[in-house]
């Protein structure tokens, strides 16, 4: 396992990508948070704690996605690396439950300890997701 920061958010982030739960699992502190942003959305807050994040928060997309597929993730790059954290950039995409394409643009400023994932500040836009996952629209 890479301890350098950079090295970690990217295999997270490649994790997510081909659905490794186990990786996914694996790269979060037992004490990580997880900031999403806004406040209207079933998502938005503080996640704490590994459990929450992975099973609460990344787990509850699961319900949004139409059956047999997944999120699809790419990284852009992670263009800013200052000592143990790590801005990244990423795309998602996936077809909801009610049939729409959900795309997005995502930011996330990922501080890392100890070779593992200890807090996530994510930026996107929240408006993209109400109007396509959480609402029958799009």
């Amino acid at each position: 396992m890479s301890t350098d920061p950079r090295t970690v958010v990217t295999e997270y982030v490649a994790a997510v990508a081909r659905g490794d739960l186990a990786a996914i699992e694996d790269a979060f502190t037992e004490d990580a948070v997880w900031t999403y942003p806004g406040t209207d959305l079933p998502l938005s807050g503080r996640w704490r704690g590994r459990r929450a994040i992975v099973d609460d928060f990344l787990g509850s997309m699961g319900d949004l996605l139409a059956p047999g597929t997944g999120v699809e993730v790419e990284l852009i790059g992670t263009p800013i690396v200052d000592g143990d954290r790590v801005v990244a950039e990423w795309t998602s995409a996936a077809t909801t439950v009610h049939g729409h394409r959900y795309e997005n643009l995502n930011l996330g400023i990922f501080t890392v300890r100890d070779g593992r994932i200890a807090e996530v500040r994510e930026y996107t836009d929240t408006l993209r997701a109400a109007t396509t996952l959480f609402a029958n629209g799009g």
